[in-house]
């Protein structure tokens, strides 16, 4: 027998219709963040973006930030984000640079989300321009990063 595969949207519908509220997330611990890469490597991947020598000009460059009360909603909004090739950068913030109609195919399919239960979560999609990220500042435990970096200073005479 062939299983057919099903999309996030579906796969969240079959969480409604079996009741999301209420029900811990198989095999995790709800604040388990274990496998949050460290901050370092986060910087490192926001360097990657920034610095990406032949960035597509079709390519957004966004960030998704997140306030989801339920376990199971959160953690497969977490999992939906990575396989679409964001990055995570906070236990809520996602950092990506990808194609536009990824970006307005996620978009979409958190406001299916969002409508799917009743819930007082949030979902902030904000683009950003790699210029404004370049003036981001990083700090964090042993780490005060200004992340401007490739800047030209020219001085005329």
């Amino acid at each position: 027998m062939v299983k057919r595969a099903i999309n996030y949207i579906q796969i969240l519908q079959k969480l409604k219709a079996a009741g999301i509220n209420g029900s811990p997330p198989p095999n995790r611990t709800p604040s388990n963040l274990d496998g949050l890469p460290t901050l370092e490597h986060r910087i490192s991947q926001i360097f990657d973006i920034i610095n990406k020598p032949k960035r597509p000009a079709t390519n957004m460059t966004f960030f998704v930030m997140y306030d989801i009360e339920s376990n199971k909603v959160r953690y497969n909004v977490v999992k939906y984000l990575e396989r679409q090739g964001c990055i995570r950068i906070q236990k809520s913030i996602f950092l990506a640079d990808i194609s536009i109609e990824k970006y307005n195919a996620i978009k979409t399919d958190l406001a299916e989300v969002q409508s799917l239960y009743d819930n007082h979560d949030s979902i902030i999609v904000c683009p950003i321009s790699t210029d404004l990220l370049q003036a981001m500042k990083i700090i964090g435990k042993n780490v005060n990063i200004d992340v401007v970096l490739k800047n030209k200073n020219t001085l005329f005479f």
